[in-house]
């Protein structure tokens, strides 16, 4: 059976479709189900507020909805788009732009419900708590989906950019390795922030008197369990806009693939490497606020050492693209 270009790719741009989707929905669905878990624990302990309990779980629901959202406009792009007349590196945009949403919605879909179920909890704690633990919430979700934000985003480069003149080798590879690494490199930074975001909410209920230092503290631990997924997005940048020369030697594109795998997974432990340390400095900072320039140091240096083996990634990542 012979197939001729557009039907390759129809072919990526369902697969691509079902990817996005279909990875898309993991997190979400995990976030939301330990939302409403950690909301009948809370309504368990202080039925009195179940009204306000059960507000904030749906509102923390819908935070963590965000990137399966993300992930659906971006199937729906694929499925409906009609990509026919293009050249056969569409084949290869199609099924990155599906790797990058569908990934990239993992991790910001899980940690967004860290700090929504435990927002919950400390509503049933301290009930005179709750307009500042929504709020401490929302704000915690929020940096959580930065990482899916950044996959939103290279996945609509990819489906509305003009690859046409572009060499189809080593630019399929190039394309490729920009799909995984935003997705992949997403991970551990949406978890990460989620894990300092659900510290904070609990630092919070359990010392109401250091909510402004922890809701601090959490912003300042959250803006460093980006980073991992800046450097997915500057990988991406790069094998998106460097322009390659043409070449068929299957080393070279294997070189640009491998750098968008480097970047990707090598993003994922540090995010939630880093997370954790922010989790417990956070965690302690609400329990002794006089301690909390030193621990805050502590934070940091800590969080710089577990940045470092992204770092590494990043290095070999732009080794593979501009040296080998």
């Amino acid at each position: 059976m012979t197939l001729d270009i557009d039907t390759w790719i129809q072919v990526a741009a369902f697969v691509g479709g079902g990817l996005a989707m279909g990875f898309g929905a993991i997190g979400a669905a995990i976030g939301e189900g330990f939302t409403a878990s950690e909301a009948n624990l809370a309504i368990s302990r202080t039925p009195k507020i179940s009204g306000d309990i059960f507000k904030n779980m749906l509102v923390g629901q819908a935070i963590a909805e965000s990137a399966a959202i993300f992930a659906l406009v971006v199937a729906m792009i694929l499925l409906f788009t009609d990509f026919s007349g293009q050249s056969i590196l569409m084949v290869s945009v199609l099924l990155a732009a599906g790797l990058s949403m569908g990934f990239g919605a993992i991790g910001s879909g899980i940690g967004s419900g860290f700090p929504a179920g435990e927002a919950c909890v400390g509503m049933s704690r301290q009930p005179a708590m709750s307009g500042q633990l929504t709020t401490n919430m929302l704000i915690g979700s929020a940096v959580c989906q930065t990482p899916s934000i950044f996959a939103l985003v290279i996945s609509f480069i990819l489906l509305f950019s003009d690859f046409s003149g572009l060499p189809i080798a080593p630019t399929w590879a190039a394309i490729l390795g920009t799909g995984f690494a935003v997705g992949l490199a997403a991970i551990g930074s949406g978890l990460g922030g989620g894990l300092v975001a659900q510290t904070s909410c609990e630092g919070m209920a359990r010392q109401p008197t250091s909510a402004s230092t922890v809701t601090n503290i959490m912003l300042l631990a959250q803006a460093v369990t980006q980073t991992p997924a800046i450097y997915g997005i500057l990988i991406a940048f790069i094998l998106l806009f460097k322009g390659f020369t043409p070449t068929a030697s299957l080393p070279a594109a294997m070189a640009l693939l491998a750098a968008g795998l480097c970047m990707g997974f090598g993003a994922i432990g540090p995010g939630i490497g880093i997370g954790n340390t922010g989790r417990s400095a956070v965690r302690w900072i609400a329990r002794n606020k006089e301690s909390t320039a030193d621990l805050t140091r502590i934070m940091l240096v800590g969080q710089a050492v577990c940045e470092s083996t992204a770092i590494y990634s990043l290095v070999v990542a732009l080794v593979l693209i501009f040296v080998i």
